[in-house]
């Protein structure tokens, strides 16, 4: 197993994932030790010398104005994490957990939060040997950090909540005790510093990139099976069209169906018939499956950022020898790229659902209705494109931005939030639901294929016609189709189809 060494500068998304799905340990730079015990030495100074500090020697929100008691200092951090949990909702699954929890830790390990190396290193034990908090999804706005979420994060630190441990569910005591990790009495400012923060949002961004990234160069694949299915031309996918446009996405689109469709015997033997262009679905995919890309890469370049920056208040500069309040803990940058991840991706689906109108449609596809010989007594794959269309329509209700709408919180305190905890959802749920129809399309393609033998498609495209044919036989009358579209959904989730035309057709952009 690989081991991240965490130092809160140079985590990479692609580590968020493989820690996540438990695929690397986690480790702490010995570089972290000194940030981190230089920066709670300036918190115990500034207390030992009566400093005010919100948070700390303060109530929260609108009873920032309230001082405490430093014989209450310890009941202030655990009363914060009690009435915080007020998550409800579906919980969030393992990976998006560890997500969620290696992020929280990468912050503190800045050395800006003021909290004990005990902290960072219970998070990072919780890691390694299975201790997952049970985060509700839902109740965050996503200012002031992701609050409620992170609080039930924070409970089980402390011993309390709830978790699973060796796959049972389990009191956040019970949990911590059996892994062998003692729970923490949390000290000045260290409830506040577990809670504050952009972490649900980045950490479901993260994994909804990521899983948007390889759909992308799925949806190329899919496109191009299609592309020959229809008996489309290549024409529209020439190197010198995108270079006089040079959107990257475009071009890196454009080179992929080059080489999936490379040593067609389709193309060929329609390489002279009267019709002159495709439809938009088709003749446009390097336009719009190169502007969904496009519109990623900005993405990634916020959740770069995000993943290793400060997102706390106060904020501790202890070289400087401040403590700042201030507003990193809200988030706007992350609200904004992620419901465009949202957009984008539904796009993709969008274009993907016409292609299987087109399939299945025999004006537009010279082939079967439905894509069945026994048309009447089958009805074969009419409903494969009923089911994309809900999906599609079910698409643009998700992709309203989140991040337009605000709600006054904390008696107007908090009088404007980012709702990126809810854009990050959306997104996520509009990339399972592009994996399904590009599924459908996937079963569609391929059947469309079997009309055309014995003509043999472009390598990639040939390539994934094996691989679905491994799991799913031709269609030679109606089954329970559903049953098809998860075991090729299953093939994209897990890589598998990429994988093995990569192996064919070469690395695709």
């Amino acid at each position: 197993m690989k081991t991240l060494i965490l130092d809160g500068q140079h985590l990479t998304l692609e580590q968020v994932e493989e820690v996540a799905q438990g695929k690397a340990k986690v480790l702490v730079s010995p570089l972290v030790t000194k940030k981190v015990k230089r920066s709670r030495d300036f918190v115990e100074k500034a207390l030992s010398g009566g400093q005010k500090i919100y948070g700390v020697t303060t109530g929260f929100g609108l009873l920032s104005d309230r001082l405490i008691n430093s014989s209450q200092i310890e009941a202030l951090q655990k009363n914060l994490i009690q009435s915080h949990s007020v998550g409800v909702g579906p919980y969030f699954d393992e990976v998006t957990t560890r997500a969620i929890m290696l992020l929280r830790t990468n912050v503190l390990a800045m050395g800006y939060s003021g909290v004990r190396m005990e902290v960072i290193k219970t998070l990072v034990e919780m890691l390694n040997r299975g201790v997952h908090p049970l985060i509700p999804e839902k109740g965050s706005v996503g200012a002031s950090g992701d609050l409620a979420p992170l609080a039930h994060l924070a409970s089980v630190v402390m011993g309390e909540g709830e978790a699973l441990f060796d796959g049972k569910r389990m009191a956040g005591k019970k949990a911590m005790l059996g892994a062998g990790i003692s729970p923490l009495v949390l000290k000045a400012k260290e409830g506040l510093s577990l809670i504050n923060g952009t972490q649900v949002m980045t950490a479901v961004g993260v994994l909804a990139l990521l899983r948007a990234e390889r759909l992308c160069k799925v949806a190329d694949i899919v496109g191009a099976c299609t592309l020959e299915a229809l008996k489309g031309t290549l024409s529209a996918f020439d190197t010198d069209i995108q270079k006089v446009r040079p959107f990257e996405g475009q071009l890196a689109v454009s080179k992929n169906f080059q080489r999936l469709d490379r040593d067609s015997e389709i193309a060929q033997s329609h390489k002279f018939c009267s019709k002159i262009q495709d439809a938009y679905s088709l003749r446009c995919i390097p336009q719009v499956h190169g502007a969904v890309r496009d519109g990623l890469n900005f993405v990634r370049k916020v959740l770069e950022i995000e993943v290793n920056s400060a997102t706390d208040n106060p904020l501790i500069f202890a070289e400087k020898g401040k403590i700042l309040n201030c507003g990193n803990f809200h988030g706007e940058p992350v609200a904004f790229a992620l419901d465009l991840l949202g957009i984008v991706v539904s796009e993709l689906g969008a274009i993907s659902e016409r292609r299987i109108e087109k399939l299945i449609n025999p004006a537009l596809s010279g082939l079967p209705p439905f894509l069945t010989k026994k048309g009447g007594l089958h009805s074969g794959l009419m409903m494969v494109q009923v089911s994309a269309a809900s999906l599609v329509s079910e698409n643009k209700v998700l992709a309203h931005p989140a991040s337009v709408d605000s709600i006054p919180t904390s008696a107007d305190k908090e009088d404007h939030v980012s709702m990126g905890t809810i854009s990050a959802r959306k997104g996520m749920e509009i990339v399972r639901n592009v994996e399904h129809i590009l599924a459908m399309e996937l079963l569609c393609a391929t059947q469309g294929l079997e009309f055309l033998l014995p003509l043999r498609p472009g390598i990639g495209v040939r390539e994934a016609y094996r691989v679905v044919r491994e799991k799913i036989p031709p269609i030679k009358g109606d089954r329970r189709f559903s049953e098809d579209i998860e075991k090729i959904r299953l093939m994209i989730e897990s890589g598998r189809l990429l994988k093995q035309i990569e192996k064919v057709a070469g690395r695709l952009d």
